[in-house]
């Protein structure tokens, strides 16, 4: 288990960075975390420091969004929260981004439990007093 701490917003970028290093050939990271923890704004930074050259926003709507980096690396970005039933992730065919070699990070993963890959690695994102978060990737 690694942890990373931020007292303040103004060090998400640094946080970004100590998550990537920690990627290592792991491809789905799946993040809990309370509504308005930062799970999207945690995920938003570290796309940005992984060349993501699109508009990174929570694909709560859409479900998935699809990000393109200037190497010309898709990252995928999965938002659970209005899913209502399993059906509805078997639609879009998540196996296809899930089992796709390419980066998939996603919010809400409890909703679609049954489907997360079993080597997926957690990420719990934890709002602590003023303002901070901890980050917690249990590997």
């Amino acid at each position: 288990m690694k942890v990373i701490s931020i007292k303040s917003l103004d060090e998400i970028s640094l946080a970004a960075k100590k998550f990537i290093s920690m990627i290592g050939e792991n491809k789905v990271f799946v993040f809990y975390g309370t509504m308005g923890a930062g799970k999207t704004t945690f995920i938003r930074a570290v796309c940005e420091e992984l060349g993501v050259t699109d508009v990174i926003n929570s694909p709560t709507f859409a479900i998935i969004n699809e990000y393109n980096t200037k190497d010309g690396e898709q990252i995928f970005h999965f938002d659970f929260y209005r899913i209502n039933k399993i059906e509805e992730a078997y639609d879009f065919g998540y196996e296809d981004y899930f089992y796709s070699q390419k980066l998939c990070f996603v919010e809400w993963p409890e909703k679609v439990a049954e489907l997360i890959p079993s080597d997926a690695i957690e990420v719990h994102i934890e709002e602590i007093e003023n303002g901070a978060r901890k980050i917690t990737i249990k590997d």
